[in-house]
């Protein structure tokens, strides 16, 4: 299936790289930063509550134009990861961006240095009042910052130290080359076959995937390795007693609530993840599935290609039945070239949703293929969309939302579009294959990050102070970790041990993972109680909640909904629902005689 895909138009944020506007940009946040750290620096702690305010409304001016700036050039260089004009463009900001903000870095240090009652006594003047939640969120885990000489240390030499690490990895993965029937492809298109209905073909890509991988080994272990290092000394002069609590604090998370959460659906995985795949292995006709055939469709079974408009017109309806005002913001990403949906060579996997700044619009990459899941990616990345659209009044310190709650916004995108498609099919085997998808992929967002995530425990744990990780120890630890969260029913063997060199959000962000399983478990709690009717004005209840953006944490969010995240058994709601999704496909085998085996 060929046809035209849109390219996004980063014009609404510059009009090209060497354009008056950017360098215009950049000169004028130099120039009002040295103005900023002259006039408040040292002072923080004597200025009025009016003053104060007054500062707050500057320092996110500022902070604005420097996101815009660094939006625009990753956003570029996320599309040409090949183009050496284009990388350097996207370095040269990003050490620029970087000198500006260890210019201001003393504005959140000195916060963090005022006490409770004085910040108290701040919020009393109505600008700050508004910037409350910002300044709570500052001053969150304020024992773990370092003095402003070490702070700027750090956020200096951050340049040439992660996040050159992290561009290495980017560029190194986006050069890879995979041969499988005589074609070459990039990482993308060959990570796509795994989905395809021919087992030779899987197969295939599987090999050449893990031989690539095992290629590029020693690179892709230094670069874990010198990042797990590098964490593992900046969590100990911070105070940090655990490698996750540091993202628990930026997603405003007590330790106990991961935990928890952690540990219910390693609990949960014989009776979720080992079922399901034991059933699989039904469905393909095999004793045991390879790794590369988990996400293999079903033999027998429709198998639906979508083209883009159809993907567009599915995804906009689904919306469209829940609230009106989602599909509006919707149709703004559909016609104002806020996407860029095609796979090409020096782009990069996967998917995202940039929510770049509030006075522009956020933008979307895809890697767009037609399969199901491509129209699942698609809604998913449309509801990151919105909640950042619907959060952009607030302003750029207010809009920003925990990782947790963004990705509560996308995993209910996702199953507000599967529940639309399940409704509008009557083939019983059709309806069969969705389910039997939407189930694979509701384990891939919560077991198998949670699986990711105890991979990083052991990466970032006390085994990696003992000394650098060997590339046969990450490989016995991938299997070992994917072989518990998987169950018996699937192969895990060293034709897919270095399969862990393919996860990006091991380099870009550690302890990112579970972020994914916690929003799938409170959206499966949350769907829970829309379909259960409790509230008629559900839909506008839950606008109401992306618009808060993160100006109030998940207990205050999710209240009115009757929901509580702290609680012991919230979780177990969450798993419950992909538990009878289990069940039912359990059902349907039976019934419908679905495999070699079925009676």
């Amino acid at each position: 299936m060929t046809e035209k895909l849109p390219v996004w138009d980063l014009t609404d944020l510059y009009p090209s790289p060497d354009s008056a506007e950017v360098k215009k940009d950049v000169l004028t946040v130099e120039r009002r930063s040295k103005a900023f750290e002259r006039k408040y620096k040292g002072k923080v702690g004597s200025l009025t509550p009016a003053a104060f305010g007054k500062a707050v409304v500057a320092y996110e001016a500022l902070n604005e134009v420097l996101a815009r700036l660094g939006t625009y050039a990753y956003l570029r260089h996320s599309t040409a990861l090949d183009d050496e004009e284009t990388t350097a463009f996207f370095q040269n900001i990003q050490e620029r961006a970087n000198a500006i903000e260890s210019r201001l870095l003393f504005f959140d240090l000195e916060i963090n240095l005022l006490s409770d009652e004085r910040t108290e006594t701040l919020k009393k003047d109505a600008v700050v009042a508004r910037y409350a939640p910002w300044l709570d969120n500052v001053r969150w885990g304020r024992e773990h910052r370092l003095n402003e000489d070490l702070e700027r240390l750090l956020l200096e030499k951050s340049v040439s130290g992660a996040t050159a690490w992290t561009r290495l990895y980017d560029e190194t993965m986006a050069n890879l080359r995979f041969s499988v029937a005589g074609k070459t492809l990039t990482e993308p298109e060959a990570v796509d076959l795994l989905f395809a209905s021919d087992s030779a073909t899987r197969h295939a890509a599987g090999a050449e995937i893990d031989r690539v991988f095992k290629n590029g080994a020693t690179v892709f272990s230094l670069i874990t390795n010198t990042l797990a290092k590098d964490k593992q000394i900046e969590d100990k002069w911070r105070g940090f007693s655990r490698p996750v609590s540091a993202r628990n604090i930026e997603n405003q998370l007590e330790d106990e609530v991961v935990d928890a959460l952690v540990d219910s659906v390693v609990a949960a995985y014989k009776n979720i993840s080992h079922r399901y795949y034991a059933l699989k292995a039904r469905w393909l006709g095999v004793d045991k599935l390879e790794y590369w055939d988990r996400n293999a469709p079903i033999p027998g079974l429709p198998e639906a290609a979508y083209s883009w408009d159809e993907a567009k017109k599915i995804v906009f309806d689904a919306y469209d039945e829940f609230s009106p005002v989602m599909s509006g913001i919707v149709q703004k990403f559909f016609d104002g070239g806020w996407i860029d949906a095609p796979a090409k060579p020096g782009k990069e996997g996967g998917a995202y949703a940039h929510p770049a700044v509030p006075s522009v619009h956020p933008y979307i990459l895809l890697n767009y293929m037609n399969k199901a899941e491509d129209v699942m990616t698609l809604a998913h990345e449309l509801g990151h969309g919105i909640h950042q659209c619907l959060s952009y009044p607030q302003g750029l310190l207010l809009a920003d939302t925990p990782l947790t709650l963004a990705e509560t916004a996308s995993v209910f995108g996702e199953m507000l579009t599967f529940k639309s498609m399940l409704r509008r099919e009557s083939d019983p085997y059709a309806r069969f294959a969705m389910i039997a998808e939407k189930t694979g992929s509701m384990i891939n967002t919560s077991v198998r990050q949670i699986a990711f995530h105890r991979f990083e425990e052991f990466v970032h744990g006390t085994r990696r102070e003992k000394g650098e990780l060997s590339v046969a120890e990450l490989n016995a630890m991938w299997l070992q970790t994917q072989r518990e969260a998987l169950g018996d029913a699937v192969i895990c063997d060293e034709r897919s041990s270095s399969s862990w060199s393919g996860v990006p959000h091991f380099i870009h962000s550690p302890f990112y993972v579970y972020a994914y399983a916690f929003g799938d478990c409170l959206v499966n709690s949350l769907y829970a109680v829309y379909e259960e009717g409790t509230f008629p004005d559900f839909a506008d209840r839950y606008v109401a909640m992306l618009s808060k953006g993160g100006s109030q944490r998940h207990k205050e969010l999710l209240a009115p909904f009757g929901l509580d995240a702290s609680k012991p058994d919230f979780w177990q709601k969450g798993l419950g629902v992909l538990s009878r999704f289990v069940d039912e496909l359990e059902d349907l085998t039976a019934t419908l005689k679905i495999g070699s085996h079925a009676s």
